[in-house]
């Protein structure tokens, strides 16, 4: 299974983000399933991939032709994917998806994590999403999925293959269909 995760390649304040990235990756990697990131080699990326990478997982980084993004290419990777831009790099890893992680991220896993939930919602895409909500980051998000359900802008069923959770226990079971 290729489980997509979005996250931040900065590590954030505090070692408990690094630590929930590392736990996703070495479950990624000790399940036989295969990471697929934005290949980068710092912060919460570096920690996911390499913990998946020390389990004996496969890691497929796909990255956009940006010099910013290059420059923290990550050497050790199983697989590159070199897209041409940042949109055809979300399309790369949406199709390459069979589930999908959010870790704690800023803007640009915010706007990954929305076009995955604009798709779910349309039933574009049917996978698992998983918001990793260590120590409750993502909880004023849900609050806003919360408001548009309650606005009449979306309906609940739109969220239904969401999961807000920092169990990996539970998470796994989401992402696998035992839930």
């Amino acid at each position: 299974m290729n489980i997509v995760v979005y996250c931040g390649s900065s590590s954030g304040i505090g070692e408990h983000y690094l630590e929930s990235a590392r736990t996703l990756g070495k479950w990624i990697g000790e399940s036989g399933n295969t990471l697929v990131y934005g290949g980068a080699s710092k912060g919460l990326m570096g920690a996911v991939s390499d913990a998946t990478l020390e389990a004996g997982g496969k890691v497929i980084g796909v990255l956009p032709d940006v010099p910013q993004i290059q420059a923290r290419r990550h050497p050790g990777l199983t697989e590159y994917i070199d897209t041409p831009s940042m949109a055809e790099r979300k399309a790369k890893m949406i199709e390459l998806a069979d589930a999908f992680v959010a870790l704690p991220g800023g803007i640009g896993t915010l706007d990954e994590l929305t076009d995955v939930m604009s798709l779910s919602s349309l039933d574009i895409t049917t996978c698992p999403i998983v918001l990793f909500d260590t120590d409750g980051y993502y909880q004023p998000f849900k609050a806003v999925i919360r408001n548009v359900i309650e606005n009449g802008f979306g309906q609940k069923e739109y969220f239904s293959r969401m999961l807000f959770s920092e169990d990996i226990k539970e998470i796994a079971e989401f992402i696998t269909g035992k839930y």
